[in-house]
């Protein structure tokens, strides 16, 4: 059969553009997806993120980098969504849009519509917010909530930060972003709610609608400068299958939509022959710019205060999820991370460039460290970092994993800056307010103090915090490195699109599965255009 639209990818992006390019009765739309449906418990209960992110699963790839030559040459573990929703149904569930300087930078490159004025109104699309009204949505399909906690740390955490001399924001993704509050949750009723419960539940009946799920893309066909339909295999020994498209939409995200692309003879011509493969498109950028955030994290033991370590320790798991699954209450309703900040790690800067995550639990190593005790953990990444990493290939083999170089801390600045993260965090979780819950900081502990001795460790134990983007970047004319237009388009070729996270020529400062979201609305009326405003 052909399609009108063929997306590869049924994550953030995929789950978007499958509902709102479908909402033409015209269009035939076809999903392939490589994982699973992914509407288990630990999916929808929010409590279940951390043994999501923490091995290989059927909800996450979990990939490996190359040897980071920054980081003394360790292979970090990179959590990537499996299934529909992709990241978002495996994430922590967190809402942030970015800083509006961020869209306005995307603009000042060159990208015409992507200035903050301009993205705006899809954030609002999307948003079926708590604060729906002046800055924010109320009709969209995707539920954004408050927190539930009740524990006292969260705001004794926000009183610690205005003593330490911050500001306090009443809402991140409202007009000011910098200082200390409370995390927006793409959450409702204690449920995860994934771009897949947001997006495809509500259309999944469409007649023109076909979700495959269980199906690795191999290859883009491509036949006099088009892209004319996507090859896929369902299990590692079936047949090929082939499905001829009008216009094929990549949404596999920031590592597999390079990968994808490189397989089918699009990227860089050396890298490609290098890898066994046929050149089709020399396109030096695919898979270069990749960014990320780098993460480091501080553990202080607690008195007095419960966190997830006494909440959840023993059989006291068993009772979280049965419960939950019985009735939707208890601690299974809480990813226990509902409060942070947006800092700036020297004056002069024009938006913040450090961003904590204040975890109501010790938290280590993507949970794979098992906590002995009640404690909190400060995550503390740099949002703007100058170091560009790439994504290539390991074979021609479309089963292999990619082979990821982040290439974190190549530039000295991303060293000072999270050296100052450290010192900040150091210095909240100093004050009086905190002082009722904090017994000692237990990582990495009083002895790394120095400059030398903090920059030694970030280098022993930093890691990812999850926002990969950038490896198929959007760019102006005449830009030697960019592998879509402003309108999405890979250049040099037709029928041919890239709708995920590695579009984004900048890192945005803060979690990016809004702002992917949010590329996705965009996409789906450049796409189709006054069908999709309709629907």
């Amino acid at each position: 059969m052909t399609y009108d639209y063929v997306i590869v990818g049924g994550g953030s992006a995929g789950c978007v553009l499958a509902n709102r390019l479908s909402a033409d009765p015209a269009a035939r739309v076809l999903l392939l997806e490589a994982g699973g449906r992914n509407d288990g418990l630990l999916v929808r209960m929010p409590a279940g993120v951390s043994q999501l992110i923490a091995k290989r699963n059927g909800q996450n790839w979990g990939f490996w980098t190359e040897p980071e030559p920054y980081l003394n040459d360790r292979r970090l573990w990179w959590p990537r969504g499996k299934g529909l929703g992709g990241s978002s149904a495996i994430n922590a569930m967190i809402y942030i849009r970015g800083h509006r300087r961020d869209y306005d930078e995307w603009r000042q490159l060159g990208l015409a519509g992507w200035a903050w004025d301009d993205v705006e109104p899809y954030f609002r699309r999307l948003e079926r917010h708590h604060r729906a009204g002046e800055h924010h949505g109320g009709e969209g399909p995707l539920h954004v909530s408050a927190g539930e906690s009740v524990s006292p740390f969260n705001a004794a955490f926000l009183a610690a930060g205005r003593q330490a001399g911050y500001a306090i924001t009443d809402n991140f993704n409202g007009p000011e972003q910098a200082g200390f509050g409370r995390f927006d949750l793409t959450t409702s009723k204690g449920q995860r709610w994934s771009a897949a419960v947001a997006y495809l539940d509500p259309v999944r009946d469409r007649a023109n609608l076909t979700i495959v799920t269980g199906a690795r893309t191999t290859a883009i066909r491509v036949e006099r400068g088009r892209a004319v339909g996507v090859d896929y295999v369902r299990g590692k020994r079936g047949a090929t299958e082939h499905a001829a498209a009008g216009e094929v939409l990549l949404c596999a995200g920031a590592v597999q939509t390079p990968q994808i692309l490189m397989l089918s003879g699009i990227g860089p011509a050396d890298d490609l022959r290098a890898a066994g493969v046929t050149v089709r498109h020399d396109l030096p950028g695919v898979g270069g710019n990749l960014q990320d955030h780098l993460d480091v994290v501080l553990n202080w033991r607690t008195r007095g205060l419960q966190t997830a370590y006494s909440a959840t320790r023993g059989l006291r798991q068993l009772t979280i999820g049965l419960q939950y699954l019985a009735t939707g209450a208890g601690f299974g309703r809480q990813q226990f991370l509902e409060a942070g900040a947006f800092l700036l790690s020297r004056e002069g800067l024009d938006r913040p460039d450090i961003q904590i995550h204040a975890v109501l639990g010790m938290f280590r190593d993507h949970g794979k460290h098992r906590a002995t005790e009640d404690g909190f953990t400060l995550h503390l990444c740099q949002l703007r970092p100058e170091s560009r990493g790439r994504i290539g290939l390991r074979s021609a083999d479309p089963f292999a994993d990619p082979a990821i170089r982040a290439n974190y801390l190549a530039s000295a600045e991303d060293r000072r800056v999270l050296r100052e993260a450290v010192r900040i965090g150091r210095r909240v979780a100093g004050q009086s307010a905190l002082a009722p819950y904090n017994a000692g900081e237990t990582w990495p502990g009083a002895a790394v103090d120095s400059d030398a001795d903090v920059d030694a460790w970030v280098r022993a134990t930093a890691e990812t915090i999850y926002h990969p983007v950038g490896t198929c970047a959007m760019g102006a004319e005449g830009d030697g490195q960019a592998v879509v237009d402003a309108r999405l388009r890979v250049r040099g070729l037709d029928g041919l699109r890239v709708v995920d996270a590695s579009v984004m020529p900048r890192l945005v400062g803060g979690n990016t599965n809004a702002p992917v979201m949010m590329i996705a609305e965009k996409a789906a009326e450049m796409i189709g255009g006054a069908a999709v405003l309709a629907g």
